[in-house]
């Protein structure tokens, strides 16, 4: 499946495999992949560059955390409508309930089957 006109995703995640795997499977759909490893450098990225079609956000990261992150970016006048798809391994109800509240659209528990992580970022970008 390829998307109509070309997207951008921001990956949030600090596992380097991770990251890989997912950019994989992303570049499949040709859009453009910016993989980073930390909110904080997630934050000066979209401070510095247009807005991306979505984010793909995990929970756990180094420094703060991914839910602190979507808060931030729901505050954000600029970023707040940006779609956040959160991919982590907490796989707990209280976990996905706190990454919607916070303003992730969806969430995808790791280890995820690649149709699926593809066929719900098809969805929200």
């Amino acid at each position: 499946m390829k998307l109509a006109t070309k997207k951008t995703v921001l990956i949030v995640e600090d596992s380097k495999s991770e990251r890989k795997l997912i950019s994989a499977l992303l570049e499949e759909l040709q859009v453009d992949v910016i993989a980073l490893d930390s909110a904080e450098s997630a934050k000066l990225w979209l401070q510095e560059n247009p807005l991306p079609s979505l984010i793909l956000l995990d929970i756990v990261l180094p420094g703060q955390s991914g839910l602190d992150l979507c808060r931030q970016i729901r505050s954000h006048q600029e970023w707040k409508d940006i779609p956040i798809l959160f991919c982590s391994s907490r796989v707990q109800k209280f976990d996905i309930f706190w990454a919607i509240r916070q303003g992730g659209l969806d969430y995808i528990t790791k280890p995820y089957r690649p149709q699926t992580l593809i066929d719900t970022v098809c969805k929200h970008i």
